[in-house]
């Protein structure tokens, strides 16, 4: 495996509301070195955005003007397909292959180590993952062009499957909520968000029907209330009660519109701010982000406050890029709420601002990305790769 370390400068502060010359960061060698190594000894509280391209693993320092700190090769040209981490065990994983039928396969890396544990292939296929809070059960979906609807339930420490849930056509997005007691898996092609036990694997609630034939990204609040899901074919997205089922509402972009061209969901990236005061959606057909009010629901329908110009077009192929290339996009929040981290353009929004600061050229070709947070050598949060609310009690 190669590795090597680098330091960069971050992009220069770009209006929200005019297209701008990207900033591309410069680099410079720096002594070799990783997040496990240039925190030890402090008690603060270090950020990193960890981003997967095909074929590496490209970290930067939320705090350090998103510098590049770390490049690392990694065997997933294969194509990147998701990632989670578990600052319990302090290991990462990477799906990559096939996202359907045999050839699918994940990849173990301790981040205190800095080395690959181990490498499965699957006689399933793999999509985007979730892994519980004490880092021991990953939840697979076996890919969104697989038709049999099965969410395999993964031993973290083996890689070994233990079963599955069969949970909705074409397997694709999951997410395990903050408690660890739920897991939400979203089918490419079902028009329900389906939510297991994580105890018993039983479905207990599915959460729709959705206008569009098809869970895209989602992502859902603290209390696991309320889900925000895009859907196939609709420049928008939809909030669902997750203790009904029921949709309360349906949101279209306001003075933008969608030809139907590009991707099939122009609104593939939503993420929740930490504090689930706003919501932030992509709009792959216009370049823009924009960001709604969401503060008063349930009670009453999300707002729509501003409108966020990319610096860079999503109207792209992602390089390198083994397969499923054309650059949907994604959303993720920073767990401070500081920034919102725009995947298959590169930008990074501050969400004070509500300006982009800083553009990164590992963003603009991928849309699998955390944060990990460090202190004193060793990882003490992750997040997901769904912005997602982090409220657990009543306000």
């Amino acid at each position: 495996m190669l590795l090597c370390f680098l330091t960069a400068c971050a992009g220069t502060t770009h209006s929200p509301t005019k297209q701008g010359t990207p900033t591309k960061p410069t680099t410079s060698p720096v002594t070799p070195s990783s997040p496990a190594t240039f925190t030890v000894g402090s008690s603060a509280t270090h950020h990193y955005e960890y981003v997967f391209p095909d074929g590496e693993m490209d970290v930067f320092d939320m705090d350090q003007g998103q510098a590049l700190v770390q490049k690392i090769a990694l065997p997933t040209t294969a194509g990147v397909r998701g990632v989670v981490a578990s600052p319990v065990t302090h290991m990462l994983y990477v799906s990559y292959g096939s996202d359907h039928g045999a050839g699918g396969s994940l990849l173990k890396y301790d981040l205190l180590a800095q080395n690959i544990v181990w490498q499965k292939t699957y006689a399933h296929g793999v999509d985007s993952m979730a892994i519980t809070p004490d880092g021991q059960t990953i939840y697979m979906p076996d890919g969104e062009l697989s038709d049999d609807g099965n969410w395999y339930i993964v031993d973290a420490h083996t890689g070994n499957d233990a079963g599955f849930i069969s949970a909705g056509t074409e397997p694709h997005n999951t997410l395990v909520s903050l408690s660890g007691k739920h897991v939400y898996m979203g089918g490419r092609f079902s028009p329900y968000l389906t939510v297991a036990d994580t105890a018993t694997h039983q479905i207990i609630q599915k959460i729709g029907p959705l206008r569009g034939n098809g869970v895209r990204p989602f992502t859902i609040n603290g209390q696991e209330t309320l889900a925000y899901m895009s859907t196939t074919g609709f420049l928008g997205f939809q909030v669902g009660d997750i203790q009904t089922g029921q949709i309360l509402y349906t949101v279209p972009i306001q003075g933008f519109s969608w030809d139907g061209s590009g991707p099939t969901d122009p609104s593939h990236g939503l993420s929740l701010s930490p504090d689930e005061k706003e919501l932030y959606v992509i709009d792959w057909a216009n370049n823009y982000v924009h960001v709604f009010d969401v503060s008063q629901v349930p009670a009453s329908a999300p707002r729509q406050v501003a409108d966020i110009q990319l610096t860079r077009s999503m109207h792209h192929n992602e390089s390198p890029c083994a397969y499923d290339c054309l650059a949907d996009g994604w959303l993720q929040h920073s767990r401070d709420g500081r920034f919102v981290y725009v995947g298959d353009a590169g930008d990074v929004i501050d969400t004070a601002s509500r300006r982009v600061v800083a553009n990164l050229d590992p963003l603009y070709n991928s849309r699998k990305m955390l944060e990990i947070d460090w202190q004193n050598g060793v990882p003490i949060f992750t997040s997901s790769r769904q912005g997602m609310g982090y409220v657990t009690a009543p306000g």
